[in-house]
């Protein structure tokens, strides 16, 4: 069973809205008080935040899950076996029902899931007391808020002058900060798709799975968003930082399948703190037969900036309460030793390691024609192709839809077309649909500007039985200059569902592409 439900790609369960009705006084009255309670919001599209493109009208202070399903039921079935999707009558005592049923599934289930001998996911301290989870539709127009952006693209430049005024309530010292605990930052966020289908259409792909490029743009707002919450001040209505997506250290999953039709949870919080930088630990669980399971782990880097994002920004300093919490922060500054180091490691800047240039010889070696004495003459060996045949191009232009709370291109949008192209030059690759096992390493080098031509490039630069590890490379044209800029590098570890052909460098460039990639699928075989 499990297995038929792979290949399908989803379990092909639909919720719908029930018709009107109407309920006995008890119910119709406690139904009405808790409606109020959860007061949804109606969303537009194209506003500029830290989020992806969907907007939504929210005031600032509306802590709760919006509810946005006035007609929707769940069966008598469904209730009692936990789940909040599925058709059923429209009456209100049923939807009463129905958002007692997604309240109960808020409170964090962390400490249970996360421990439960997934491999790769960490123990963690449960902190969700007194945390009210926020819609995912509410992270933008909060984010919005918090820096003070404008909804219309014609008012942005007015914006941001205005934000040049809050350059006093910067901090002169990290010292004058209060410090901040974990929990402080700790936000749930819940993508309601199975509880609220009509959502459900942006997230779904070909394959009837849930897009992981839709969840690379949500975990990038979550990530912004809960720096901010780190770095609040009561007496601040509008935060002065500029807090930008620095690093996408590392995101594992464990799932192959995200399905469409069941709610998603986000969590996540500060985890460690230099001066000017944060790391955000996020985690997404997906609710299943009542309980939520994990689907993936991230981690992510946040550097603050001033009003301007000119130059760096002090923040509140962290301090753990438990010991659990002093190995979250212990393994958050090994993690920042660790990138120094693969950093100072390049092959751009050092040369291979001896096994690592006997590799690239004898892949030399077995590329040559024994039939002519010649350095020159190559010869594809069986079941391989060549590195220059396994790559795609795409051309994106940046429009103001896709920007963010300070007017560049989003870096979620950023990353969801970077994992589109490369899981398309994974599939050409591999003939067969390929399923994203890891994503390391984004580094975010230059911001994209407004009206860019942004060039992608995806290349197959490591393979290994059925895993592909693509290379995706950004770069912005300037049609003025005639200049290209490098902004992203971005690595995908893929498994196909069958045996690939190994891939082949020719060039010297190509075999540092090669190395490249076996170093960085060593690492992410190493993390799961």
């Amino acid at each position: 069973m499990r297995k038929a439900r792979s290949l399908a790609g989803g379990r092909g369960r639909a919720a719908a809205p029930g018709g009107p009705g109407a309920a006995p006084g008890a119910a119709a009255g406690a139904g009405g008080r808790l409606r109020a309670a959860l007061r949804g919001q109606r969303t537009e599209r194209g506003g500029g935040s830290g989020a992806g493109p969907l907007s939504v009208r929210a005031s600032r202070e509306s802590m709760v899950l919006e509810d946005r399903m006035p007609g929707a039921g769940v069966a008598p079935q469904a209730r009692a076996r936990g789940d909040c999707s599925g058709p059923g009558p429209g009456a209100a005592g049923t939807m009463l029902a129905t958002r007692l049923c997604i309240m109960k599934k808020l409170p964090s289930v962390l400490a249970r899931t996360l421990t439960s001998g997934t491999s790769g996911f960490p123990v963690l301290p449960d902190m969700s007391e007194g945390h009210l989870p926020i819609h995912v539709n509410n992270v933008r127009s909060r984010l919005r808020d918090i820096v003070g952006a404008s909804t219309n693209w014609r008012d942005h430049v007015q914006a941001m002058q205005e934000r040049k005024a809050l350059h006093t309530l910067l901090a002169k010292r990290q010292e004058d900060l209060p410090p901040r605990r974990m929990k402080d930052s700790y936000l749930e966020v819940i993508l309601p798709l199975g509880s609220q289908p009509e959502i459900r259409e942006k997230y779904l792909n070909v394959h009837n799975s849930v897009r992981f490029g839709r969840i690379l743009e949500d975990l990038d707002s979550l990530g912004v968003l809960i720096c901010y919450t780190h770095t609040k001040q009561e007496m601040q209505p509008r935060s002065p930082l500029s807090i930008v997506t620095a690093l996408v250290d590392k995101i594992n999953l464990c799932k192959k399948i995200i399905y469409p039709d069941c709610d998603i949870k986000f969590t996540g919080n500060v985890s460690w703190v230099g001066r000017t930088s944060m790391e955000v630990k996020m985690h997404m669980l997906q609710l299943h037969d009542g309980d939520y399971s994990p689907v993936l782990d991230a981690t992510f880097v946040m550097v603050a900036r001033d009003p301007e994002n000119k130059r760096p920004a002090f923040v509140n300093p962290l301090v753990p309460e438990s010991p659990e919490e002093e190995e979250i922060f212990k393994q958050g500054e090994l993690n920042k030793l660790k990138r120094i180091d693969f950093s100072t490691a390049s092959l751009l800047k050092m040369a291979p390691t001896a096994e690592e240039r006997n590799i690239v010889h004898d892949i030399f070696l077995n590329t040559l024609d024994t039939r002519m004495v010649s350095f020159r003459s190559r010869k594809l060996p069986p079941n391989s192709v060549w590195m220059e045949d396994a790559k795609l191009k795409g051309l994106q232009i940046c429009h103001p839809q896709e920007r963010n709370i300070f007017n560049r291109i989003f870096g979620g949008f950023l990353m969801r077309k970077a994992f589109e192209l490369g899981w398309a030059t994974a599939c050409s690759y591999g003939g067969s649909r390929p399923f994203i096992v890891s994503v390391d390493d984004i580094m975010f080098q230059r911001p994209v500007e407004v009206g860019s031509l942004l060039l992608l490039s995806g290349q197959v630069c490591y393979t290994e039985k059925n895993y592909i590890q693509v290379r995706v490379h950004s770069e912005v044209y300037d049609a003025d200059t005639r200049e290209h800029q490098t902004t992203n590098i971005f690595h995908f570890t893929f498994i196909s569902e069958n045996e690939v052909p190994r891939v082949v460098p020719k060039t010297y460039g190509e075999s540092m592409l090669y190395l490249d990639g076996k170093r960085h699928f060593a690492a992410v075989m190493k993390e799961i």
